[in-house]
């Protein structure tokens, strides 16, 4: 009862923050909630059923294989080539500039090669059928939210980056909060290593994570941006002047992917900084108990009630509130080796599982700074779009996430 509570109150939450309480696509919203359920049923209760997934994510890692190659021979180590030293702790010599970005240019340069030779197009016609006999979303929407759950908040709209500017605002919210509400495919292998020694089946239990909270992050964006498809057969869309061959279209996705990385490495440089000034500025006020006033602080009261809602005991609700201001804060990466190097005893076994799925999303400031600086390059006529629902995807992708603790919890 105490899972089935917080799952109405998120919910409710979503809807009192609605721009549009009496326009909610009801249909969109159920559909999300019962995927939600029912993939995670499927996933917990029978998990041989992962293993198809678990296939699809080997794509994505032979893409950051193919990466890696890329930025190994051009950075040396820092890209992923062979290290001069022996790695002390799992995920050290991950480099987010040299290992994680660089696959934005490789994704950028395939959807180009892939929209050239008519592909991408049937991708979105055949997700548009399926999704809006289920849940009336649109095609654009439905394969970015979908392949969001193996890739990042920038490839996924990469993907489908000749549909953003057709799509409504609250489509373009809807993929943005399914970017929040996940992690690539890339990193959950090394997630997965630092939680291994005190989560069980630590891959599996991330990748189902990212899975389930893709419908919850639709029917949250539903019911906060609401939004209604318009079924236009988008089969022939044109990105303007002509691709020459597929060379060219390499060519040319390559180009604007270098526009995309700068964009995001500085707005990810820029959310930091703000981030860090206001912690240096919150410092200047007296201490609590001993513990300096910073946002990770101020965030873990408001996440108290929250960790109860979603299942946590009330004797570990602190431990988990300040695990997951420090997830929103700075980073999952951050919060899940917290969550590993805790003393035996501090979390219970179910409240440890809780957080790997609540926890287990991209909602964090830098993460905003990263999908502001990105989809603004890829679609610059919705700017103001992407810029003004950029802080509010981080609240819809942290619900969207709790909703999936709550409901392993209760499972």
């Amino acid at each position: 009862m105490q899972g089935l509570l917080g799952l109405v109150a998120l919910l409710l939450l979503a809807w009192v923050l609605s721009e549009n309480r009496w326009r909610v696509p009801i249909r969109t919203v159920v559909a999300g909630i019962v995927l939600q359920w029912a993939l995670a049923i499927l996933f917990v209760k029978f998990p041989l059923a992962a293993s198809f997934f678990l296939l699809l994510n080997q794509g994505v890692d032979a893409l950051q294989r193919a990466t890696d190659a890329g930025t190994g021979f051009v950075f040396g180590y820092l890209g992923g080539g062979p290290l001069p030293f022996s790695e002390t702790q799992p995920g050290a010599s991950f480099i987010f500039a040299f290992r994680a970005l660089p696959l934005v240019l490789v994704i950028s340069a395939l959807a180009s090669l892939l929209f050239y030779w008519g592909v991408l197009q049937v991708l979105v016609n055949g997700f548009a059928w399926l999704l809006r006999k289920g849940m009336g979303v649109g095609g654009a929407l439905g394969l970015g939210a979908a392949v969001h759950i193996f890739v990042g908040n920038i490839e996924a709209p990469l993907l489908v980056r000749p549909y953003l500017a057709r799509m409504e605002r609250g489509e373009i919210f809807a993929l943005m909060t399914c970017g929040m509400a996940g992690i690539a495919g890339t990193v959950m292998v090394l997630y997965a290593s630092i939680l291994g020694p005190v989560i069980p089946s630590a891959l599996g239990n991330i990748l189902i994570a990212s899975v389930i909270s893709t419908p919850a992050g639709l029917a949250v964006s539903a019911l906060m941006v609401p939004f209604h498809n318009d079924p236009v057969n988008d089969a022939h869309l044109s990105l303007g002047t002509p691709m020459l061959s597929s060379m060219d279209a390499l060519a040319r996705g390559t180009a604007d992917g270098v526009v995309f990385l700068a964009n995001i490495t500085a707005m990810l440089i820029v959310a930091i900084a703000c981030v860090t000034l206001v912690n240096m500025a919150l410092s200047w006020l007296p201490a609590v108990d001993g513990t300096a006033i910073t946002l990770q602080y101020l965030f873990a009261w408001g996440f108290r009630p929250v960790m109860w809602l979603i299942g946590i005991p009330g004797n570990e609700i602190g431990t988990a509130a300040q695990l997951m201001a420090t997830k929103t804060v700075l980073n999952e990466f951050i919060a899940y080796v917290d969550l590993a190097h805790l003393p035996v005893g501090t979390l219970s076994e179910k409240s440890r599982l809780i957080l790997t799925y609540a926890m287990c999303g991209f909602a964090n400031f830098g993460s905003a700074g990263i999908m502001i600086g990105g989809m603004t390059a890829m679609c610059p006529e919705r700017k103001q779009d992407i810029v003004g629902l950029g802080l509010r995807s981080i609240l819809s992708g942290t619900i969207a996430t709790c909703m999936s603790g709550a409901v392993v919890g209760m499972l």
